[in-house]
C-alpha cells in the first residue's frame, strides 16, 4: 500500500509574528502583533494598510533585515536568519548610485557575488531588454526619468536570478501615467518569469490590479486582518479596471480596510 504523499510546506510562512520597538527614552512600540499568513511559489501578493501599520518593516524582515521578538517567519521550510541572495528588494527611492550607468547598476548584485565581467555585462544586458531600456545602457541616473530609474531598480534586483521579490511602495512616486505604464510592465515581467512576489501598496486598485490574493493589516499593531482572493482572468490589461467585477473587488477591499482607517468603524 502506497503512502499518501506528504504535504509540502507553503513556499513562504509567517507564523505568529511579533515585533516591538523599544528605546531608552520613549515607550516600547509594538510594530507588529502575531501576524500570519502563507505564500505560495509563484504568487503575486500585496499589502495593504493603514500608515505605520509595520507593512515595510515586514518586507525588511523578510529580507532578513529585521529579526521578530517572537514567532517564525520561513522560506521554503527554512527559518529566515538573515538576508540571502534568494530574496531581492525594490525601493520606492529607486536606490541608484548616480556615478554608475544603466548598465553598471544592474550589474551591481552580480559584481559583488564575483560573476565575471563578459558574464555579469551578457545578463545586465538580458534584463535591461526586459525591462525595455534598450538603447540607455550608458545613459547616468540624472538622464532618466523616475519611471525609468524603476526599471533600472527591476533589472537590478532580478540580475542575481532571486526566487523573491519584494517590493515596497515602488511606483509611489511616480505620475499616475508613468504608474500605470509600470504597473502593466512589470505583470508582463511577472508572467515571463514566474517570481514570487510581495507587493506593498497604499493603492486598493494597484493591489486589486497586480494581485493574486490582497493582505489587508490592521492598524497598529500590524496583524493580518483579511486575505481577499482577487478572481480575475489573466493576462490582465488597462481596461479590465472598467468592468463591474473589478470595482466589486476594490469596494471589498476598501470595505474591510476602512475599519482600520476611520476611527471608532471597526467592528
Amino acid at each position: 500500500m502506497r503512502r499518501p504523499l506528504a504535504k509540502m510546506p507553503p513556499f513562504i510562512r509567517a507564523n505568529d509574528i511579533t515585533l516591538v520597538f523599544k528605546s531608552k527614552n520613549r515607550d516600547p512600540v509594538t510594530a507588529l502583533n502575531n501576524l500570519s499568513f502563507e505564500i505560495e511559489r509563484g504568487e503575486f501578493v500585496s499589502i495593504v494598510g493603514p500608515s505605520g501599520c509595520g507593512k515595510s518593516t515586514f518586507l525588511n524582515m523578510l529580507l532578513g533585515l529585521v529579526r521578530p521578538d517572537s514567532g517564525h517567519m520561513q522560506m521554503n521550510g527554512t527559518p529566515i536568519k538573515g538576508p540571502g541572495q534568494e530574496r531581492a528588494m525594490v525601493f520606492q527611492e529607486f536606490g541608484l548610485l548616480p556615478w554608475r550607468t544603466v548598465t553598471a547598476n544592474v550589474e551591481l548584485g552580480l559584481e559583488l557575488k564575483g560573476v565575471a565581467a563578459a558574464q555579469r555585462t551578457q545578463r545586465a544586458m538580458e534584463l535591461i531588454k526586459l525591462v525595455g531600456l534598450n538603447g540607455f545602457e550608458r545613459h547616468y541616473p540624472h538622464e532618466l526619468s523616475g519611471g525609468m530609474k524603476q526599471r533600472v531598480g527591476l533589472a537590478r534586483a532580478l540580475a542575481t536570478e532571486p526566487e523573491v521579490l519584494l517590493m515596497d511602495e515602488p511606483f509611489a512616486a511616480l505620475d499616475a501615467q508613468t504608474r500605470d505604464l509600470m504597473q502593466a510592465e512589470l505583470l508582463q515581467i511577472w508572467e515571463r518569469t514566474k517570481k514570487t512576489v510581495l507587493f506593498v501598496t497604499h493603492s486598493i486598485e494597484e493591489a486589486a490590479y497586480l494581485s493574486d490574493r490582497v493582505i489587508v493589516m490592521t492598524a497598529r499593531p500590524g496583524r493580518t486582518k483579511q486575505i481577499i482572493d482577487i478572481n480575475l482572468p489573466r493576462p490582465r490589461d488597462y481596461e479590465m479596471r472598467l468592468t463591474p467585477e473589478f470595482n466589486e473587488i476594490k469596494s471589498r477591499i476598501w470595505e474591510v480596510l476602512k475599519e482600520e482607517l476611520i476611527p471608532g468603524s471597526r467592528r
